[in-house]
């Protein structure tokens, strides 16, 4: 899945195929199970399943399928495990890049990042490279259709938001990563629903690309990504994404 705090890029990963729609399922439902692992089966007193059952509801996850991956990760059987592992670097022209990915094969994930971004004009380079560019915020998009601003303002300030920003045709409500679970609860119970809900990684700045090639490689190399298996995530400072 592609991460970036431009709406167009949730707005085409919402329009992509059947195929791409299944890739997705199976990146967030491996998401939910590492989740159960970790904390149980009651979402209730998980806080990170909470957090990614409400990404995949975003990401219109079927609820049976939801409930199916929960019940599974929660049986008897140790299955697969998962390692958290993110990677940084840089694209064509420094785009700024952070790669989150789950795997059971550091090996081989790291040797197929690396690959990604050494074919498309860019490197992998070390832990904190470019993460001092970006800062974690929690994301909640809703649809500006049916919403009034005011209303949703004070609303969104009131369960802890820290802003509220308009972006093409939807509103989007950041706060703390620590206040992400209660604010989304908090609007939710209020009647809004979301887009997308996740905590991000957010650049400071952005790049813009100029030349094609860079423009093509990024495009290409963000392609990739996605279509890795062990990836959940990618986020950047590219400007002029469409």
């Amino acid at each position: 899945m592609s991460g970036h705090s431009k709406w167009s890029t949730i707005k085409r990963k919402k329009e992509k195929t059947d195929n791409q729609r299944a890739k997705i399922f199976t990146k967030i439902g491996r998401e939910i199970a590492v989740a159960v692992k970790e904390g149980g089966a009651d979402i209730s007193v998980n806080s990170k399943l909470k957090d990614v059952v409400a990404k995949a509801k975003a990401n219109n996850v079927p609820n049976e399928n939801i409930d199916r991956i929960i019940k599974k990760a929660a049986g008897e059987g140790s299955g697969e495990t998962y390692e958290d592992i993110i990677y940084e670097g840089y694209g064509p022209s420094g785009i700024a890049v952070i790669v989150e990915t789950l795997t059971e094969n550091r090996n081989r994930t790291a040797a197929d990042i690396r690959h990604y971004f050494d074919k498309y004009g860019g490197n992998m380079g070390q832990s904190g490279c470019v993460s001092f560019m970006f800062s974690r915020q929690g994301v909640l998009a809703i649809e500006q259709e049916g919403a009034d601003e005011d209303k949703l303002m004070e609303a969104a300030l009131e369960a802890g938001a820290t802003d509220l920003l308009t972006e093409e045709d939807v509103f989007i409500v950041r706060t703390e990563p620590s206040d992400f679970g209660a604010v989304r609860d908090d609007l939710e119970a209020k009647g809004y629903s979301f887009v997308s809900a996740e905590i991000e990684y957010i650049p400071s700045v952005y790049t813009k690309l100029t030349n094609e090639d860079d423009i093509k490689n990024m495009s290409k190399m963000l392609e990739m990504f996605d279509d890795n298996d062990d990836v959940q995530a990618v986020w950047h400072n590219w400007e002029n994404e469409e």
